[in-house]
């Protein structure tokens, strides 16, 4: 009998260490029930983890309990709380301090090249703009945290800021500003979504807007921070190396980057000086250029 109780000792506490071994993924769940930027990604680092299943385990993904924004992510990151343990977003000197990237550009760089939400009758004027100067003279709506907001104050542009991201759209329809930069998926993809809230919203059909800039996953710097860490990154070198990660990326982004036209708009350069040294530019397969 007592040879049964230890068996049974010890197959519980093997249960119960499996258990804990497991890899837990928590992502922030959004503030706003019509942002969808995120899904992409979260859908990537899914089939990321389930790429390393026979070599780490199971594991469980699931959105937070709590919705927050990323600062408060951030926040929760850098304390250890457990509310979030990974999110992905755009990258800087000081995320890249502060919390542990996962330098695999997740969105292929495509985050770099700029197009413009407008008013549609601000049209007609950036028809004329030709010149960098005349760019620099609309001014350019942006959240508080982003990392853009730095970017584009230091490439010269006037930034409003706002602190809710669907206000934001609200903001350029009352003309707080003129100009709001998004991504060329994310100014298409949100401009479809809000086309009936706010009639007035359109695409800008001529401009185009380029600074070097990436999305990471980023991690806590503790120890199961860098846990997380290593299989993510090895799930992610996976879907390079068999065409998963391309394919999930032209799955999702291919038909919008068509609709976009980029080859044929006016390009402009500001520079990124908060990219950090360690940014794996070298890697060509990491990044996606639309207009090569």
């Amino acid at each position: 009998m007592r040879c049964l109780y230890r068996i049974l000792a010890v197959l519980l506490t093997c249960g119960a260490f499996a258990a804990a071994a497991q890899t837990v993924a928590i992502y922030p769940r959004s503030l706003s029930t019509t942002d969808s930027r995120y899904r992409y990604d979260y859908e990537l680092l899914r089939l990321a983890l389930e790429a390393t299943r026979d070599s780490h385990g199971a594991y469980e993904l699931r959105p937070s309990d709590e919705a927050m924004n990323q600062a408060r992510t951030a926040d929760e990151l850098a304390r250890g709380s457990g509310r979030v343990t990974i999110f992905a977003r755009s990258t800087s000197i000081e995320h890249e301090q502060r919390l542990l990237p996962i330098r695999i550009p997740v969105d292929k760089g495509l985050v770099s090249y700029r197009l413009f939400l407008i008013r549609a009758d601000s049209q007609s004027r950036l028809d004329d703009v030709r010149t960098l100067d005349d760019l620099l003279r609309f001014s350019v709506g942006s959240f508080v945290t982003w990392t853009d907001t730095q970017v584009l104050r230091r490439g010269g542009f006037e930034v409003i800021t706002g602190d809710n991201y669907d206000g934001l759209f609200r903001m350029l329809v009352a003309k707080r500003f003129e100009l709001f930069s998004r991504s060329v998926d994310e100014a298409l993809r949100e401009c479809d979504e809000r086309r009936a809230e706010l009639p007035d919203l359109a695409v800008e059909n001529g401009l185009l807007l380029y600074f070097p800039h990436t999305r990471y996953f980023f991690v806590a710097r503790h120890g199961d921070g860098q846990r997380l860490a290593a299989r993510v990154e090895a799930g992610l070198e996976q879907l390079i190396r068999d065409g998963r990660f391309d394919a999930h990326f032209l799955q999702h982004k291919g038909a919008l980057i068509e609709r976009a036209k980029l080859k044929s708009r006016r390009l402009f350069r500001i520079d990124n000086p908060l990219l950090s040294p360690q940014t794996p530019l070298a890697r060509r397969e990491l990044w996606y250029d639309p207009l090569r």
